[in-house]
Formats: structure tokens, sequence, C-alpha cells
């Protein structure tokens, strides 16, 4: 701040030390000016407290509006600490007694003027009690709808559209994320050991009906030791007809 105020006067009216502070070119050695060698002694004097006078009030200005700053900044801070706690706290509203959120999502989900959010949760303690063969921990997912007041409205779930924790194998936690764009919604997968697999199971929302139905199952494997051969298996309506987003099942065919 100090350098910054000094650098807005002109090097004329400035200190020789601080002239050669402020230009980054000026050599070190720089000699005073010769008009200055020759001022007399009384002008000098007066220059210097005119000066001194000028830089200790720009110093006294830019240390107030530091202080203001720095003050706005803190304020910033804590306002956007609590906002960020008054939403976590909203959000935990809509989970269940045991369970926590393990991911969010915000995007358009219902093609209104709102936005909406997806929340996915865990079961607390579920890399204990999870097993995949006999007790997959389900992690359900909810569908939030933007409201007008700025709420959210709960309207639909599905436990069994995200994998559990240990689903993926060797690869652990196959659970990669939410997408959301323009009313529809995917949940991405990524597993295996040396035999790798993904899985992206997609959802379109549907104007008629004001609800969500599986639009794509999207599939691929590859070995580890190569790559580039993948095999892709991409499911549509064609093949599982009309199904709503609440009752399809990720685990129906393991």
């Amino acid at each position: 701040m100090f350098i910054g105020w000094l650098t807005c006067i002109p090097a004329v009216l400035l200190p020789h030390s601080l002239c050669r502070f402020t230009t980054a070119n000026a050599p070190a050695n720089r000699q005073m000016p010769i008009a200055s060698v020759v001022m007399c002694n009384h002008k000098k004097k007066q220059m210097n407290r005119i000066l001194s006078l000028g830089i200790t009030t720009l110093l006294l200005i830019s240390g107030q509006i530091l202080s203001q700053t720095t003050t706005n900044v803190g304020l910033r801070n804590i306002d956007s600490t609590k906002t960020a706690e008054r939403q976590k706290a909203y959000l935990l509203t809509f989970v269940p007694k045991d369970y926590s959120i393990l991911d969010t999502a915000t995007g358009n989900l219902n093609l209104d003027e709102y936005p909406d959010m997806i929340l996915v949760l865990k079961k607390n303690g579920e890399e204990k009690t999870s097993d995949v063969v006999d007790h997959p921990e389900k992690r359900p997912l909810l569908i939030l709808v933007g409201q007008a007041s700025g709420t959210f409205k709960l309207v639909a779930r599905n436990d069994n559209t995200v994998y559990c924790i240990d689903c993926g194998g060797m690869m652990g936690d196959p659970y990669l994320g939410i997408t959301i764009k323009n009313g529809y919604f995917s949940v991405e997968h990524y597993g295996g050991s040396a035999w790798r697999w993904t899985r992206i199971i997609t959802y379109k929302y549907s104007k008629a009906d004001n609800y969500w139905f599986l639009h794509k199952d999207g599939s691929e494997s590859f070995n580890a030791n190569e790559p580039a051969k993948v095999e892709r298996e991409i499911l549509t309506t064609r093949n599982f007809g009309k199904v709503s987003f609440d009752k399809f099942d990720i685990y129906k065919d393991e």
C-alpha cells in the first residue's frame, strides 16, 4: 500500500532515495539532480517539510484504507462462513438418521428457472459394514427441486443407483460423481482390478410426466494391459423400455 501511494506522486516531487526505490530500472548509485545540488538550504528545508507532511498524510490515509479494507474482507469472510454453515445445516434436514452427505451437485433438473440439487448420501461407518456380496450398504440419491422461495423440495429418492463403497473391487470406491445438464443427470462409476470397467447411468426429465426416467445405461470394460481394446455396451429405452428413476436398480444384474 505504501509503495502504491508513492508511485502516484510525480518523481520530481519525491526525495531522491524514494525516486530510486520506486523506479525499477534506476541505477543503484544514481546521483542527485544538479538542480537539487544548487538549491539553497532554506528552499531545501521548505521542500523537505512539504514532502514530509505530504508523505505522512499519505501514510495515514493509506493506513486507514488498509485497515478498513482488512476489516471489510474479514466481515465478508465471516458472512460467507455463516452462509455456508446455514446452507449445510439446511441440507442436513433432508438427510435421514445414521446417514451423511457423500456428494452434491447443482443444476437444472426440471427445466424451470430455479436451480435444483442432487444429494448422494452414505451410511455412517459404511467402510466397516458394507459387504459387496451379502450386504452392500446402499447410497441413497435424493432429487431436490428448487422453489421460488429459494428453498428445496424433496421429490424423488433411489437407493439403488449409486454403487456401494466396496463395489469397485481392487480399485476401491467406484463412485466418481454426478453430472447435471438441462434436464439430464448422470451417475458415474469406475472400478475393477486387472479388468477395468466403467458404468454411467443417465436419466432424463419428462415434462409430460414431471419426472425422471432412465435414458441410457452405458458401460465400458478393458484389460489394464491392453487399455486400447475397449468393449462398450450402451443400453437405451429400446432395450429396457420406460423405467422411472425410483424403480431403477443398479444391482439387479449383479
